[in-house]
């Protein structure tokens, strides 16, 4: 189930890029002439006035066809379609439609980033704060997390308990560490040696209230007394405005570090062992889904952002080259030949290929074990 809904989880973001083009496209008045969900062969399909929406026989997509990318495919068309062509419009009409695509994208990736913020999913949040650990998506709390196997603690506590009061004094993280840290051993500190008095402390179970003692025992390697249990944490709670805040930062982290990442994968062979292709980001994202619907959504948020990021950049097919070559029409007064287009982005896509096929190497050395 968790690889069905990583699957339709990508494709949808897929098609809502796909669907930016063709709202860009429709709203500045160029032809569109087929709105696919999947790609060819055609199941179904409608035509509503000018365009045909189709659905297709292989779910890895979806595509928008708009009329006259390129000078060449409208050489014999009609005037009244031509004139509507994407390659015989303004500068600015085809950049806006360019980037509708991957704009999309952004604004999936901000409100998966945003709503999970908001609604202070753990297991999101969680996610969030590894991607950043500069910003603390978690607070620390008084329930207990962990209990470590043969300490003090095990038998005692248990998972889940919430610590009210310590030694009669209400609890906080700090201060429960302080009190239990207070006590000694009677005589010379040697390594797990016991406390002469135990901790008092209340906690909350089960919807009852008890109290229980413990004694500590003194751990050299941290220099202090321990009990021998971790504390939980809970989601940080964020407002709609820090959450969008938030948010922003957390895709502006994740987009410093795929541009870096991308550059030290032609530099570094350590780096471009963790390049994938779809093929190995699909793995993590079941892997993600499967752990749970705070981690997958999180990293479909990441996905959408990358996807955004990489269409960006300046050289064809991508729409980055699209831009790219309309700004370069604007300034110079006059249109670009398709030929030097694509002379000029062949650097950039033979570095594209060798990250792809480094990258599925890496995948099928991933899969094989």
């Amino acid at each position: 189930m968790s690889w069905v809904l990583t699957i339709l989880g990508i494709v949808a973001l897929i098609v809502l890029h796909e669907l930016g083009h063709f709202l860009a496209a429709k709203a500045v008045g160029m032809r569109v002439e087929r709105f696919s969900l999947f790609f060819p062969p055609k199941l179904v399909g409608m035509r509503r006035g000018e365009t045909e929406y189709m659905i297709g026989a292989i779910p890895a997509g979806g595509y928008v066809k708009i009329t006259g990318m390129t000078p060449e495919e409208i050489e014999d068309a009609d005037p009244e379609v031509a004139a509507r062509a994407y390659c015989n419009q303004p500068p600015w009409k085809r950049i806006v439609v360019i980037l509708a695509g991957p704009g999309m994208n952004l604004l999936i990736a901000f409100l998966i980033f945003w709503a999970i913020l908001v609604s202070a999913s753990f297991n999101g949040d969680l996610t969030l704060g590894n991607l950043n650990p500069s910003i603390k998506t978690l607070v620390p709390t008084t329930s207990v997390l962990a209990i470590e196997k043969g300490k003090p603690a095990q038998g005692v506590l248990r998972r889940g308990d919430r610590i009210l009061t310590v030694e009669g004094k209400p609890a906080t993280v700090s201060s429960a560490m302080r009190a239990i840290a207070g006590h000694r051993c009677p005589g010379v500190l040697a390594e797990g040696c016991r406390a002469a008095t135990p901790v008092q402390l209340t906690v909350r179970r089960a919807g009852r209230t008890l109290t229980l003692t413990v004694y500590p025992r003194y751990s050299r390697e941290v220099g202090k007394m321990l009990i021998g249990f971790s504390f939980g944490a809970a989601p940080k709670h964020f407002g709609v405005l820090a959450a969008a805040g938030v948010a922003v930062h957390e895709m502006w982290s994740a987009t410093t570090s795929l541009l870096s990442g991308i550059g030290r994968a032609f530099t570094s062979s350590k780096a471009r062992h963790e390049v994938h292709t779809i093929v190995g980001i699909g793995e993590i994202t079941q892997e993600a889904v499967a752990a749970g619907a705070g981690y997958g959504l999180v990293i479909l948020g990441l996905i959408s952002l990358i996807l955004a990021i990489v269409n960006l950049f300046p050289f064809l097919p991508l729409g980055g080259g699209h831009v790219a070559w309309a700004l370069a029409e604007k300034l110079r007064g006059r249109r670009v030949s398709v030929v030097a287009m694509w002379r000029f982005s062949s650097v950039g896509i033979v570095l594209f290929a060798f990250l792809f096929i480094n990258g599925l190497s890496n995948d099928i050395s991933r899969l094989g074990g």
